[in-house]
């Protein structure tokens, strides 16, 4: 089984993708958005795909899976939570102003 740094870390990419269409699909799935919810279910299959037959071929490569639904799922939380704080300020900004 001969090991890649460039298969490394694309499944790594792969996998930190697949955890943002997760975190989004059920962020879209508690909103009751049902065609992104279902865009985003795609996706997931799409992604994770293309993840398992690379790592299926060496053991090694869940290693990259591993970091990159961390990295997915830490990244695509805070972006959201930073996101909603600014929506916030903003909200109360606008409120003070009128």
């Amino acid at each position: 089984m001969e090991f890649s740094i460039v298969t490394f870390l694309l499944i790594m990419v792969a996998m930190a993708f697949a955890d943002v269409c997760w975190t989004l699909y059920f962020i879209d799935v508690e909103e009751r958005k049902a065609h992104p919810a279902a865009f985003w279910s795609a996706m997931i299959i799409l992604v994770t795909a293309f993840s398992v037959t690379n790592y299926v071929e060496n053991k090694i490569y869940i290693a990259a899976a591993f970091i990159g639904a961390y990295i997915g799922t830490y990244g695509t939380l805070k972006w959201k939570l930073y996101k909603e704080k600014h929506h916030v300020q903003s909200e109360s900004s606008q409120t003070k102003e009128a």
